[in-house]
């Protein structure tokens, strides 16, 4: 099992087929992946988890975290989190945070992240901001 940094495209293949079924891959593209760092977790050679990063200043968003429905419930996008969390629990870094769905709100209290603000739609599904702080 490994944790790399991956290509765009094969992250906007995993987002898709995961988040957005019915939709396009332009559908799944946020503002910023072109500089944003990808990371995949791929075991025996298939990619199996994405995560999206984007760092301004000391805060780092996580956007588009998904796992292959056919993977989820084995570990493999705890395994990607923590990482993310150990990549960035530096000085330098104040707070890590996404707008989680509601229904993943449990998930992500696991890895000490804690609601922000109420909760908002977006294409018709429920978010709430979600955050950590490092420092």
């Amino acid at each position: 099992m490994q944790i790399q940094e991956i290509p765009i495209q094969q992250v906007l293949v995993i987002r898709q087929e995961v988040m957005w079924p019915d939709k396009d891959l332009d559908f799944v593209k946020v503002s910023g992946d072109d500089t944003a760092i990808h990371l995949g977790l791929v075991d025996d050679g298939q990619l199996k988890s994405v995560i999206s990063l984007f760092q301004e200043n000391q805060s780092v968003q996580f956007r588009k975290f998904a796992t292959l429905v056919s993977e989820q419930g084995k570990g493999y996008g705890t395994l990607l989190l923590k990482h993310v969390f150990e990549q960035f629990s530096q000085p330098a870094v104040e707070q890590i945070w996404c707008n989680a769905r509601v229904s993943k709100v449990q998930f992500y209290e696991k890895f000490g992240m804690k609601k922000v603000g109420e909760t908002f739609l977006k294409n018709g599904i429920e978010y709430v901001k979600m955050e950590k702080r490092i420092s």
